[in-house]
């Protein structure tokens, strides 16, 4: 009996089998199974920009220094912000003088009406009782200014709004800090966070709550975390808020990119993460 034809034949199928069983996995696993490499770690970053304007009088922090929440980072013009309150104390004195003054007037007009009215002319009693009541407005309005003036000073020492590190530092003592102008940028080590571009045919196997694989290309250190939630919305043309993702190319149509947001968990020891550094994230979806 023959059997090189059928041994051919066998060979062949199986073969046949064995490749579209592998291209049918790898189809899967590229263009369904929910794992990228186009990750991104990432952290909120706050701009320190002065509420008040002024020469820097100190620097207390450096490039790159972490810093907690409340800490000084730099100080302005304490001098003239310091004259400025006395100032607006000293005002709000005079102020409540002129006040105790004019009531002390308009007591004793409205009393020598009640004792005798033809003593005092009823104007002369309006009157005093008017200017007293213009001295309180006044002493209100020094005591707003000695609020504000206080308000000053406290935030001419500006300080940490959270903890974080300290990035692109260039303040040195004699800047001119204008008010609302961004000074230094501080990382808030809070914050960090992975974004995840998946491609939207792996969408449907990713739901909030689903566990993550973090791996950064730095060390190749693995971080576990969480599926926290995706952007409801991506740029098309002339939506101008949205970040731009172009799929097409002239020869095919590629599948749209979705970020997906991730929440780290515990960092394993000695693991300091940067903003923008890259890794490749693997979701391991639930039980439906």
């Amino acid at each position: 009996m023959n059997i090189g034809p059928a041994l051919r034949v066998g060979v062949t199928l199986v073969a046949t089998g064995a490749a579209v069983f592998v291209g049918w996995r790898l189809w899967l696993y590229y263009t369904v199974s929910p794992w990228t490499r186009d990750a991104r770690v990432l952290a909120q970053v706050v701009e320190i920009a002065p509420d008040v304007s002024g020469l820097v009088d100190a620097v207390n922090v450096g490039d790159n220094q972490f810093v907690q929440k409340g800490d000084v980072l730099f100080v302005i013009d304490q001098e003239r912000f310091t004259a400025a309150l006395r100032q607006a104390q000293a005002n709000v004195e005079l102020k409540q003088q002129a006040l105790t003054y004019a009531r002390d007037t308009a007591r004793r007009d409205a009393n020598l009406e009640r004792a005798d009215a033809a003593a005092i002319a009823a104007q002369t009693v309006e009157f005093t009782a008017s200017t007293a009541a213009e001295a309180q407005a006044e002493l209100d309005a020094a005591q707003a200014a000695l609020t504000t003036a206080q308000i000053n000073l406290d935030r001419s020492r500006v300080r940490a709004p959270t903890d974080g590190y300290i990035t692109n530092f260039n303040v040195d003592a004699g800047d001119y800090a204008r008010v609302g102008d961004g000074m230094l940028a501080l990382v808030d080590s809070h914050s960090f966070y992975v974004y995840a571009y998946f491609m939207e045919t792996k969408l449907p196997a990713i739901r909030e709550g689903d566990p993550a694989r973090v791996e950064l290309m730095a060390g190749g250190v693995v971080i576990d975390g969480v599926v926290e939630g995706l952007s409801r919305a991506i740029a098309i043309p002339g939506e101008g808020l949205l970040a731009q993702v172009n799929p097409n190319f002239d020869w095919i149509r590629l599948a749209q990119r979705i970020p997906v947001r991730i929440k780290l968990g515990p960092l394993p020891p000695e693991v300091r993460l940067v903003s923008g550094l890259s890794a490749t994230v693997v979701v391991r979806p639930k039980a439906r």
